[in-house]
């Protein structure tokens, strides 16, 4: 019986699973979840960034996601032997946090798009970390991919244009953190369940997280209270479709769906917020997705 792995991101499961027992309809059900859940992080991190400071909602986030994990870790088996490899745990959690603080920041700096499509640089970063220090080959295909994918954040940033937005490249590094984070995270699941991991990530932060929120503390007005319970379940449902999608189905297939998340964040920023595509943008953009397809399309011929 032939087997084929599995990829990894940020919160996908790593394993072998036979071929021809997959439901891609199935995975695209959950896929689905994943864009929804994604997308309204998306708007009620912006929404709350105008309000409350990003220390704050990341706080929030976290302390109601552990609240939330806790009783499910106790109804599979407890704390016993999550922290054996508690070291990388943190160093991963110091920095997810700072990704995430960054990837909020550039939320509320540049249009939701473009930080959105920066962020699909992720996989073409990891595949350059993987390469350096999971022993993964760099194919040919990589290279092409990460060219294209330079080339589309060029294309969005526009050096020399005009005076350098400081948002691209708060976007462009919460996306070479989660990249980093990612890279990690596929370490770690070689002895970690995905529950370990994304509790970890939740509990962690909460404590490294307590001290910059306690300093920039104040409550979210009364009707911002929803875009809280949005961030907070949002954030923490769509690491578990995503995780399903890719038990189901195959990354190359699974992922591919979620270059949805563009055209689709694109349309909310235009609907909500009134935010113009700029061609260069729309180039830049379709760049990154060429060299994200590349790498998955190809991912098969190492």
């Amino acid at each position: 019986m032939r087997l084929r792995r599995l990829c990894g991101g940020g919160g996908f499961v790593y394993g072998w699973r036979p071929m021809g027992q997959q439901s891609i309809m199935r995975a695209a059900m959950w896929m689905a979840g994943w864009l929804l859940a994604t997308l309204g992080m998306t708007i009620a991190g912006r929404e709350l960034a105008q309000d409350v400071s990003v220390f704050v909602i990341m706080m929030l986030r976290s302390v109601i996601a552990t609240l939330m994990l806790t009783p499910i870790v106790l109804m599979n088996g407890g704390f016993t032997g999550r922290f054996s490899q508690f070291r990388l745990h943190l160093v991963r959690n110091i920095l997810h946090y700072a990704g995430q603080f960054a990837w909020l920041s550039a939320l509320v700096l540049i249009p939701l798009a473009e930080v959105i499509a920066i962020e699909f640089t992720m996989p073409l970063w990891i595949a350059v970390l993987a390469a350096s220090f999971l022993g993964e080959r760099l194919t040919r295909f990589k290279f092409l991919a990460l060219a294209c994918g330079f080339a589309g954040v060029l294309m969005i940033v526009k050096p020399g244009a005009a005076a350098l937005d400081p948002g691209h490249g708060v976007a462009l590094a919460a996306a070479l953190l989660f990249a980093t984070t990612v890279s990690m995270t596929k370490f770690i699941t070689r002895r970690d369940s995905a529950l370990t991991v994304i509790f970890m990530m939740f509990a962690i932060q909460t404590v490294i997280g307590a001290v910059p929120a306690w300093l920039a503390w104040s409550w979210p007005q009364p009707e911002n209270w929803i875009w809280v319970a949005v961030v907070a379940l949002a954030g923490t449902f769509s690491h578990f479709c995503l995780s399903k999608a890719i038990s189901l189905a195959d990354a190359t297939i699974v992922m591919p769906m979620d270059f949805l998340r563009l055209p689709l964040t694109a349309l909310l920023g235009w609907t909500i917020y009134r935010e113009g595509i700029d061609l260069y943008t729309a180039l830049g953009a379709a760049l990154i997705l060429a060299g994200n397809t590349i790498n998955l399309t190809k991912a098969q011929t190492r």
